[in-house]
């Protein structure tokens, strides 16, 4: 077996994220695992266009949904030496930053209290990917008002400024750490694919200040904060048949300790995409598979017992 986007020799299965620190081997009787019959009456809502799953999620009243434009791509990495990869974004929709000058930035960079400046964004969950070289990497997506985005493109002062801000959202949000040492790709506005992307509209603005009485470890918190979420990304493998050649299908199997049942689980499979969604506010997967899956007969499995769903994809032909 191999893994997708990635080959180990002398191994009979490589994992792309790492599932537990036994590397536990596929269980192929997780494919033939029986369902209850409750389980099965909610089995086929774990695929649907990606168009039916949004109308079957409720709506915030107080957000709405954008669909962000590639801006440029920033690659850096984690304190565990981990490849990071941060999609800068625009859109209309985001409000934008107060205007201010070079000279004004400066003062204010020089200032004992820059918390007083704020740049609205929102920030993405996180997102598996895969690199040009083929190993796993994660992604976030930031999405910044249009008109901020080409005044950061233009300055390179306002760039680093915004990069180091967006950076502290970020391991703020995600408790995280990034390195502080980034270089923009040239020949690449984005990694992965863009997805639309919820802001409120009402009861809490996207960007929330902090009062400015708070201590100076938080001041960056009060450039930009947002509605923390508990969500995280779930481990999970990904496997190809056969191990050379162009695979025939994929097993994907990811690790869901806590659901407790399928119905909690929103499962968008594209052609080249898997989207996982488990409420309230349990996991988030968003992962770009280098092949293109035949999705409608495609088919996915929650076991209970092991708390571990199965998602078998037929790949198409070359």
């Amino acid at each position: 077996m191999v893994v997708v986007g990635t080959v180990t020799a002398g191994a009979s299965q490589t994992i792309i994220r790492k599932t537990d620190s036994k590397g536990t081997m596929t269980d192929k009787s997780l494919l033939a695992t029986e369902m209850d019959d409750e389980e099965a009456l909610y089995e086929q809502l774990l695929l649907q266009a990606a168009q039916e799953v949004q109308s079957r999620m409720p709506a915030a009243a107080d957000s709405k949904q954008i669909k962000p434009q590639p801006g440029f791509c920033v690659k850096t990495k984690s304190s565990k030496e981990e490849k990071i990869f941060v999609n800068v974004c625009r859109s209309e929709q985001i409000p934008s930053a107060p205007s201010l000058s070079e000279e004004e930035l400066v003062q204010l960079l020089e200032s004992d209290d820059p918390s007083g400046y704020r740049i609205p964004m929102s920030l993405g969950e996180p997102h598996a990917e895969i690199d040009n070289s083929g190993n796993g990497c994660i992604a976030y997506d930031v999405v910044i008002n249009s008109k901020f985005f080409d005044k950061v493109k233009s300055n390179q002062l306002f760039l680093e400024f915004f990069i180091t801000v967006a950076f502290e959202g970020l391991e703020n949000k995600y408790n995280t750490e990034l390195s502080r040492e980034w270089r923009m790709l040239k020949n690449r506005t984005f990694l992965g694919s863009v997805s639309d992307q919820n802001i409120r509209t009402k009861s809490k603005p996207v960007i929330q200040e902090l009062d400015s009485r708070e201590t100076q470890q938080n001041v960056s918190r009060a450039l930009i904060s947002e509605v923390q979420s508990s969500a995280e990304i779930p481990d999970f493998t990904i496997i190809a048949e056969p191990s050379e050649g162009h695979p025939e299908f994929l097993v994907a199997e990811i690790s869901l300790p806590k659901v407790l049942s399928v119905r909690s689980l929103v499962l968008d499979l594209g052609e080249d995409r898997i989207v996982l969604v488990a409420r309230p506010d349990l996991y988030c997967l968003d992962v770009y598979i280098p092949y293109i899956i035949i999705q409608e007969e495609s088919g996915a499995q929650f076991n209970k017992n092991t708390k571990v769903l199965t998602i078998t994809m037929p790949v198409q032909p070359v």
